[in-house]
């Protein structure tokens, strides 16, 4: 969810500022690449309706060659590495950066020696000095070292006790002083690939970058960031950092523990790990992209009205960095469902109705076009049964949770509801009751007219006049019917259900139960 927030921030702010969103895999640290991500990402992105002007696939197809719709490629950092190291040398030689041979075991030896006198080892201008690096070994040294080792890096070389000045269209103005950094490896040898932090600066110069929006655990690197780009001479683009998305309950970062202890995806989409472990997502938990992204884009920015529904293009723009907030946004799971209940019950049925035909048929259900066979149901019913359970769904299977008996008869009927109201005269008073307003003459099945022809939405009164006008307990009379007609004496209303199945089909259904019930 965070990593799609920040691309949907930034290309709602490329989009309202008339400029290009790219989309660039960052895949240099091999430590961290996890098979099938790239794809994933893309994916994602395309389920969000959010399409690269630029980015490293274009159809489905990755671009390795720059042309005119695609001037910067490639876009995966690993098909550039060529480009890094010519740049990384080039801040040795302008006094910038410096070789560092360390190894591994001796910068852990250098640790645990601080960590023992209650200090932080930190590789800065306060300890390069007694390291092995270029600036402490004879020039003959540094390229015998260059030449038989392949475990050496390049790193920065931090500027003593300088205080950083640098700008944030989110957080202001800061001030960090390079005493509090260390010298960030900016390139290794062992792999041939640079360290984010110079791959970055480089692509983004030389892909015209203008505008940087990413998330705020990239905030303390600004200031090397700042200090590169004054030792190669380029502009600077503007940074934002975002806040974090928070969990729902207690203190921290949202995370897959949360979802999982709570019941709800962190992920866009499905997501199967290489160990096999599976994470939901929200595609696949039936929300639909456009709610998904509504609630994305209000996690962290307001619009400063009282707004809450906005579609793409009005998020395109209403969106600006002023009014995105400092502070962590705390993600509420039964607002990501309110959003999905309110984009559904902004569709259309017809649109609802095609949604809801494969639920249909996994559950048994046949769906045809037009009239037909008698053991199908039309698109047309199917319309007409979404229309009267819209308003009871959040997602669209839940549109046959709520009225699964709209589309078959019930084969069982709750025990609690059959003892509670099957029994004595009453269901004898239902079946008159249900039989004068739907009886001999009224309209078969799916019509939803009663024989006095009554229009659909007074069929619940004309059996309330009835009742009423013999006196009988209204409530336990129509929870019978209900009961007959759904298997259960709660749910949707009688009126409702008889404008769906129609008098014929109620009438036998009631027949059905007086059999089975007695």
């Amino acid at each position: 969810m965070g990593g799609v927030r920040t691309a949907l921030y930034n290309y709602l702010y490329a989009k309202q500022k008339g400029g290009d969103f790219i989309l660039r895999i960052e895949d240099t640290d091999s430590k961290r690449f996890v098979p099938g991500a790239e794809k994933y990402i893309i994916e994602s992105l395309r389920w969000c309706g959010i399409f690269p002007d630029e980015g490293v696939t274009e159809d489905g197809k990755v671009v390795e060659t720059a042309s005119e719709r695609h001037p910067h490629a490639p876009y995966r950092q690993s098909q550039r590495r060529g480009i890094y190291r010519a740049y990384a040398e080039q801040l040795v030689a302008d006094g910038f950066a410096y070789y560092a041979f360390d190894t591994a075991e001796e910068l852990d030896a250098r640790r645990a020696e601080a960590e023992a006198a209650g200090q932080t080892f930190i590789y800065g201008h306060a300890t390069r000095g007694g390291l092995r690096n270029s600036l402490t070994l004879s020039s003959s040294e540094v390229s015998s070292l260059l030449s038989s080792r392949d475990d050496w890096t390049i790193r920065f070389k931090m500027p003593a006790d300088r205080m950083v000045s640098m700008d944030d269209m989110i957080r202001g103005h800061i001030e960090v002083c390079t005493s509090t950094l260390d010298d960030k490896v900016l390139w290794k040898k062992a792999d041939e690939l640079p360290t984010y932090h110079l791959a970055n600066i480089v692509d983004d110069h030389l892909m015209e970058i203008t505008d940087v929006i990413r998330g705020e655990e990239w905030l303390p690197s600004l200031p090397l960031h700042y200090l590169l780009y004054e030792a190669f001479g380029w502009e600077r683009p503007s940074f934002a950092h975002l806040s974090l998305l928070l969990k729902p309950v207690g203190n921290g970062k949202l995370s897959k523990r949360d979802g999982d202890k709570m019941g709800f995806p962190v992920f866009p989409l499905l997501w199967k790990s290489p160990e096999g472990e599976i994470s939901h997502g929200y595609r696949e938990d039936g929300y639909f992209p456009e709610a998904f992204v509504n609630m994305l884009a209000l996690l962290g920015w307001n619009p400063g009205t009282e707004q809450e529904i906005f579609s793409l293009d009005e998020l395109v723009k209403a969106f600006s960095m002023d009014k995105v907030q400092k502070a962590g946004a705390k993600f509420n799971p039964d607002k990501a469902k309110w959003f999905n209940k309110e984009y559904l019950r902004m569709k259309s049925s017809s649109e609802l109705a095609s949604l809801l035909v494969p639920v249909l048929r996994e559950n048994g259900v046949a769906v045809a076009e037009a009239e037909g066979s008698a053991d199908c149901v039309t698109m047309d019913y199917v319309e007409k049964c979404v229309e009267v359970l819209k308003d009871r769904a959040t997602f669209v299977p839940d549109l046959w949770t709520a009225g699964w008996f709209l589309f078959k008869a019930p084969a069982e009927y709750n025990e609690k509801d059959v003892a509670k109201f099957w029994k004595d005269e009453i269901p004898a008073m239902a079946q008159e009751a249900l039989s004068a307003v739907c009886g001999a003459g009224s309209a078969t099945a799916g019509t939803g007219e009663c024989a006095a022809g009554a229009a659909e939405a007074g069929l619940g009164m004309a059996l309330e006049e009835f009742i009423r006008g013999r006196e009988w307990p209204m409530g336990k009379v129509m929870n019978t019917i209900r009961l007959a007609l759904t298997g259960a004496a709660s749910g949707l209303g009688i009126s409702e259900i008889l404008s769906c199945i129609g008098g014929a089909e109620a009438l036998g259904r009631f027949a059905h139960a007086r059999e089975v019930l007695g």
